[in-house]
Formats: structure tokens, C-alpha cells, sequence
């Protein structure tokens, strides 16, 4: 079985305004997603965030977003390539500000929300975004979402020199193409945890997934998200860290 590294979106409230457990997740976590500041968190929100991914050995990754605190950056906006390559670079540097202040730094990207998703259906979106993520440090991985054929986003990822990290989801259903069900359909999304953590270790070991037509689909993921944003994911995020340490060790 591959190592899946486990990232998780942490550092998501706002002021007096909590979301999420992140203490509560953050010891089983490879990877926490630092909100930026434009969909959520705050300079405050940030530093204490990434205190608490240094004192658990835990990567910390930038989780740009557009500028839309309302809308906690879950609508597509009309930007230009140059806008979304300034507002990427704006987000990315505050927090590698704030980690640095601290004896760290920022070692990847996940863009957020309604970005992630505009760049995962726009190849000119994404374009923009590897750009950006060269032109900031093209040491950087990028993280995006593992689908049935990666083959060109990974030429793109190439062109510019920027290492790609495919993404898989442990609680959603996946269609026949390898992209996530609409969250407005029902089985979309998975609550049981035995379940949640038995898609995570089929994803692990390279076995195939039921798609939501019934096909088989298998995803090539270097890393799984989870959620900590209740109780039962907690759960969910601990018994997926305990089943991959378990294969680990065999």
C-alpha cells in the first residue's frame, strides 16, 4: 500500500467566529490547508494555526481562495489569469510571512472552494495557477483533484516545473469520470465512518472505487482529504490514520 499523506482545511475561523475542530484533528494529520485570509481566517487565526502544525510535525500548506469572506470563497468570480496569479501570490505570502516569524514555512498549495473547482473544469484557470505557484517558489507542490486521467494536468505541471500532488476524497461518491457528485445529489456524500474508512484504504492500495453509474474507477492519489469539522469526522479522521499506520506496519 502507498503512504497517503492525510490534508486536512484547518485554520478556518474568523475573530470570535469558530469552525472546525483543529485541535482536535490536527494530530493525525500530514498536511493542515492554512486559510489565507480571503475566505476565512484571520492574521490571529493564522499564527496560532500554525503554531499548532509546528508542534505536531504537521505540513503546512497555503489555502488560497478569491476574496469572498461572505461567501466563504464558495462562488466562482470573474478574474483575470494576471488577477488570480496576484491574489495567489498575495494569500501565499502572508502565510509564509506568518510561518517564517515561527521557524517554518509554507510547503504547498491547495486552492480553495470555488477556485480548486473553476481550475479543475478550466484548463486556462489552471494554467494560471501553476503559473502563479512557479513564479512563488516552483519547489512548491500543487495540489488538485485526482480524477480518472490526470495525464494532463500532470503535462502541464511539467511544463512549468511544478510537482502536482492528485487528491482523493474519503466521505464523497465519484462519477464515472473520476469527479465529485454534486453535493445536491443524495448519496454524494458519506457519513458512516467504517464506510468513510474503508473507501480511504481502497484508495490507499490502488484497488478500484464504485463510481456512481456503477464503473469501475481507480484514482491515482498521492493524498486524501478529511474533514474535522464535527465530531464524527474526527472519528472518521482517526480511524483512517490508525488503518493506514496499521498497513504500514505490516
Amino acid at each position: 500500500m502507498s503512504r497517503l499523506l492525510l490534508n486536512c482545511d484547518i485554520g478556518e475561523s474568523f475573530g470570535s467566529w469558530t469552525m472546525g475542530l483543529d485541535a482536535e484533528v490536527m494530530p493525525f494529520i500530514d498536511c493542515a490547508n492554512v486559510a489565507c485570509g480571503f475566505h476565512a481566517g484571520d492574521p490571529s487565526i493564522m499564527r496560532k494555526t500554525v503554531s499548532m502544525a509546528l508542534s505536531h510535525g504537521v505540513k503546512i500548506g497555503a489555502h488560497p481562495a478569491y476574496q469572498d469572506l461572505v461567501g466563504f470563497g464558495r462562488r466562482s468570480m470573474a478574474y483575470s489569469a494576471q488577477e488570480l496569479q496576484d491574489i495567489l501570490h498575495y494569500q501565499i505570502g502572508a502565510l509564509d510571512g506568518i510561518c517564517k516569524a515561527q521557524g517554518g514555512g509554507v510547503s504547498y498549495v491547495k486552492p480553495h472552494g470555488a477556485m480548486y473547482n473553476d481550475m479543475m473544469a478550466n484548463p486556462a484557470q489552471l494554467r494560471a495557477v501553476i503559473q502563479a505557484v512557479a513564479a512563488y517558489d516552483s519547489s512548491l507542490p500543487l495540489m488538485l483533484m485526482a480524477t480518472r486521467d490526470n495525464s494532463a494536468a500532470q503535462q502541464m505541471g511539467d511544463e512549468y516545473g511544478v510537482t502536482l500532488w492528485f487528491e482523493a476524497f474519503a466521505d464523497r461518491a465519484y462519477d464515472s469520470a473520476g469527479k465529485l457528485v454534486s453535493r445536491q445529489l443524495p448519496g454524494a456524500v458519506h457519513h458512516d465512518p467504517e464506510k468513510i474508512i474503508e473507501q480511504a484504504l481502497t484508495i490507499a492500495r490502488g484497488d478500484n472505487l464504485t463510481a456512481s453509474d456503477g464503473s469501475a474507477l481507480r484514482l491515482h492519489a498521492n493524498t486524501l482529504c478529511v474533514h474535522g469539522d464535527n465530531a464524527s469526522s474526527v472519528v472518521a479522521v482517526q480511524g483512517i490514520r490508525e488503518a493506514l499506520n496499521q498497513q504500514d506496519a505490516q
